[in-house]
C-alpha cells in the first residue's frame, strides 16, 4: 500500500472510508466489434474478414470483469451511452459481480467502441472510438468519492480524459489506497500523477515513449523507475515481466500458452496484480500470479470471455 491506511475501516486525510472493495478501475467502457483476418492490411489495402463479432470490452470494465472473476471485490467508475451497445455492457459487468453504482449513462452519445482485427497467429491491431468515455469528468469521480476512496487498489488506464484520471489518482493516493496506472494508450502524463504510481504498468513501446527512447526491458523498468514512479512493471507478452522497484529489477517469466487472440490478455494481467496486491502480496509475487491470468486469457477469443477463474490458471 502507499500508506498504513489499510484495515478495513480507516481514517485518512479527515474522514473515514468503509474498506469494501479490493479492486476500483476507473475507466473505459466500450463494445469490442471483432473481425478475424488471416492477415491485417497494409496502407490502402482491402482484405475480406470474418463475419463481426461484438464482445463486451472496454480496458477499464476489462479489469473490472476480470478482477471480479478471480473472486475479488470489484467496482468501476465509467460512462455509457443509452444505446444498445451501453445495455449489453452494463449486462455483462452485472453478470460477474462488478459494482455498477458509478458507471453512469450518457444520453445521446455513443457507447464507446474498439475496432479490432485478430490475424491468424492471435495478434490484434486496435482502433477505438471513444465515445461516452470521453465524458468522464472529475465530478463524476466526486460523486463516486466513497467507492475511490475505500478501495484497497484503484486502476487508471487512458482511454478515460487524464483530468478525471488525475482527480480520481489523488482522492485514491489521499485516502490511503494504492494508485496503480496502466498508460495506455501512450501519453504524456504529469510527474504528479507518475508520483502516485506503485506500480506503473507499461509494455515496452509505452516505455520507450515515455522515456523517449529504447532499450531492453530491464533498462526501461530501471529508467522508469528512476524517472517518478514507486515502482514499475514492463509487460513482454509471452516473454513475462519485469519489474523495478526498491529492491531493484526482476524478469519473471510468463507460463508457455498457445495464443488464440490476444485481445484484453494486458487487461487480464493488471487486473490480478491489482487484486492480489490489494490481498496484500509484495509486487513480484503479485506479478508472478498476473502472468498466469494473462496467459490464460489468450486461450480463448474475445476480452471477457477469455478471462479465467482460479481453477481455470495454468
Amino acid at each position: 500500500m502507499t500508506s498504513g491506511c489499510a484495515n478495513r475501516r480507516r481514517t485518512c486525510t479527515g474522514y473515514t472510508v468503509s474498506e469494501s472493495w479490493e479492486v476500483v478501475v476507473v475507466g473505459s467502457v466500450n463494445a469490442d466489434l471483432v473481425i478475424g483476418v488471416e492477415r491485417r492490411p497494409a496502407p490502402g489495402e482491402t482484405v475480406l474478414g470474418s463475419d463481426m463479432v461484438v464482445h463486451p470490452g472496454g480496458k477499464g470494465a476489462n479489469q473490472a470483469v476480470a478482477a471480479a472473476r478471480l473472486g475479488g471485490r470489484a467496482g468501476i467508475v465509467g460512462r455509457i451511452g443509452d444505446d444498445g451497445h451501453g445495455e449489453l455492457l452494463r449486462g455483462a459487468l452485472a453478470a460477474d459481480g462488478v459494482d455498477l453504482a458509478h458507471l453512469a449513462v450518457t444520453p445521446g452519445v455513443p457507447t464507446g467502441v474498439a475496432l479490432i482485427t485478430v490475424g491468424s497467429d492471435g495478434d490484434n491491431s486496435i482502433i477505438v472510438s471513444p465515445g461516452a468515455n470521453a465524458r468522464l469528468t472529475p465530478e463524476n469521480v466526486e460523486a463516486a468519492r466513497e467507492m475511490i476512496a475505500g478501495a484497497s487498489v484503484v486502476s487508471f488506464q487512458l482511454e478515460v480524459p487524464l483530468p478525471a484520471v488525475e482527480a480520481a489518482a489523488r482522492l485514491a493516493a489521499g485516502a490511503g489506497g494504492r494508485v496503480v496506472l496502466n498508460l495506455s494508450p501512450p501519453a504524456p502524463v504529469p510527474a504528479e500523477l507518475l508520483a502516485l504510481c506503485d506500480p506503473l504498468v507499461v509494455n515496452e513501446h509505452e516505455a520507450a515513449f515515455l522515456l523517449d527512447g529504447g532499450g531492453d526491458a530491464g533498462e526501461l523498468a530501471a529508467k522508469l523507475a528512476r524517472s517518478g514512479p514507486r515502482s514499475v512493471v514492463v509487460t513482454l507478452g509471452a516473454d513475462g515481466v519485469v519489474v523495478a522497484d526498491g529492491e531493484g529489477v526482476t524478469a519473471i517469466p510468463s507460463p508457455k500458452a498457445d495464443a488464440v487472440d490476444t485481445t484484453g490478455a494486458g487487461d487480464a494481467f493488471t487486473a490480478a496484480l491489482c487484486l492480489r496486491l490489494a490481498r496484500g502480496d509484495a509486487l513480484r509475487d503479485a506479478a508472478r500470479y498476473a502472468t498466469r491470468v494473462g496467459a490464460a486469457a489468450v486461450r480463448k477469443r474475445g476480452a471477457q470471455s477469455s478471462y479465467p477463474t482460479p481453477d481455470e490458471l495454468p
